[in-house]
This record gives structure tokens, C-alpha cells and sequence, in this order.
């Protein structure tokens, strides 16, 4: 097992992608905090799990020490985060007011700075530590109506090679995943919400899914558990691009 007897946690892990990879460190052997917002969906999927839970709202800025705090009731330890919890609520330039662009920095960027921060005395005590931010390759430009959330992802970025170049030597490894689209539960409301088809994820263009469908969830969890684990070691401050496709050079037009 890759995770054997290690102390997880995973923000966002009571549905989406969090959950699938808090599922998959479980399979690994790893104890994991589950952690959501909706208190009663946060239990459920615990229970399901046979995992603690913790909910709380990361805007507020004293949620990063509740949730270290609470790992450490539970497990004694820390020696993951995955920073996966994000706001990816659509608007352009026009609809970016203050009060919103706050609110998408705090949860996507400020929360995950601030959890890292709380976890570090633990990673020194140990002797060692990892952590994995979920990114997104909207980090490199995104789509019109994700502007405040492209930024954030960017930020991310930043902070993840910053962070990661400050604390290497203590062996603290900072890594980030820049996810492509992937078909999670709330991507899935979303896009039927603009006004797609009930069962669009399943007539998606080759342009956006070469293999004939969207990447899902449990395909992006066996990535962060490479990360998570020590077959990843020493590597600090990469940036993993999770696509079907290239990033930079695609031309996908050429048949």
C-alpha cells in the first residue's frame, strides 16, 4: 500500500474529485479526515468511508487551524494535505465585482495558504511532509466567465513553486495537479444549468475529449496519490498538467 498508516486530509472530500481521491488513499492505507462545508453531506460520506469528518466554511480565516487542530485530535498527526476545496462560480469581467473576487480568492487561495501554514510546525516536528493543490489549467488563461477563478488558479501556481523552493529542505514537498476537464458530480449541475442536455457528457467533442470522454474523478485520484506518497520523493514544486491532451503545440484540427 502507498499510503500505509499515513494522516490525510483531503478539503472538499465530501463529494467531486476530493472524495474520489480521499477514497483512493483509503484504499491505499491511509486514514484520511473527510472535510466539506454541508455538514450532514460531509457524515454521510464519512460513514460511508468508516472516516472521521470535520465541517466548516474555509472563507473564514480561522478554519485552516480548526481543521490542523482537528486532525490532530484524531489522528496525532499530519503528514498529507491535499488542497482541493475550490469556488468555481462562472463570471466575466463585468459581473467581477470586489465583494465576489474576495470571496473566490479567499476559498481557492487564501484557505489553502493558510492550511499549509497551520500544517507546517507538524511537518517540522515529523520530520517531513507533502502537500498537493488541486490547480486547474485555466491557471494559464481560462475561459471568459472564469476570470476571478483562472486567477486564483494562477495564484496557486505561484504559491505552490514559492512555497515548495522555501521549505524543500526541510523536506517538506509542495506539489500541485493542473486538472483538464473533468466530469464531476457538480460539473455535470453546472453545465446543465447554462443550458446543456441532460446527458451532454456523453456527446462531447473529440476537440475537448480525444479519447471519446471526459476525464472523471476516480481517473484524477491514482495521480494524487503518487504525490501524496513517497514513490514521489524528492520532487517538490511541480506542476502536473492531468489532460488528454497537450497543453502547449495541439493542433486539433490536424487528423
Amino acid at each position: 500500500m502507498m499510503l500505509k498508516d499515513k494522516a490525510m486530509l483531503v478539503t472538499g472530500s465530501s463529494t467531486g474529485i476530493g472524495k474520489a481521491i480521499a477514497e483512493r488513499c483509503i484504499a491505499e492505507g491511509a486514514k484520511v479526515l473527510i472535510h466539506g462545508l454541508d455538514e450532514n453531506e460531509t457524515k454521510t460520506t464519512a460513514d460511508r468511508l468508516n472516516q472521521p469528518y470535520f465541517s466548516n466554511d474555509l472563507v473564514k480565516p480561522e478554519s485552516a487551524d480548526e481543521l490542523i487542530v482537528a486532525m490532530i485530535k484524531e489522528f496525532g498527526r499530519v503528514d498529507g494535505l491535499v488542497n482541493n476545496a475550490a469556488l468555481i462560480t462562472r463570471a466575466d469581467l463585468f459581473e467581477t465585482d470586489a465583494t465576489f473576487f474576495d470571496l473566490i480568492m479567499a476559498i481557492n487561495v487564501r484557505a489553502p495558504l493558510l492550511l499549509i501554514r497551520a500544517a507546517l510546525p507538524h511537518f517540522r516536528k515529523q520530520g517531513k511532509g507533502v502537500v498537493l493543490n488541486i490547480g486547474s489549467l485555466n491557471a494559464y488563461c481560462g475561459e471568459a466567465r472564469l476570470l476571478a477563478y483562472s486567477m486564483s488558479k494562477g495564484a496557486m501556481m505561484t504559491m505552490t513553486r514559492n512555497l515548495a523552493d522555501a521549505y524543500s529542505r526541510e523536506h517538506i514537498r509542495i506539489n500541485q495537479l493542473n486538472l483538464g476537464w473533468t466530469l464531476s458530480e457538480n460539473e455535470i449541475k453546472i453545465k446543465i444549468k447554462d443550458g446543456l442536455p441532460e446527458d451532454w457528457y456523453k456527446n462531447v467533442s473529440k476537440t475537448f475529449a480525444p479519447t471519446g470522454a471526459l476525464m472523471t474523478p476516480e481517473q484524477v485520484a491514482p495521480h494524487a496519490v503518487h504525490w501524496l506518497s513517497d514513490s514521489s520523493e524528492p520532487v517538490s514544486g511541480a506542476v502536473c498538467e492531468l489532460e488528454q491532451y497537450p497543453v502547449i503545440g495541439r493542433n486539433p484540427a490536424k487528423e
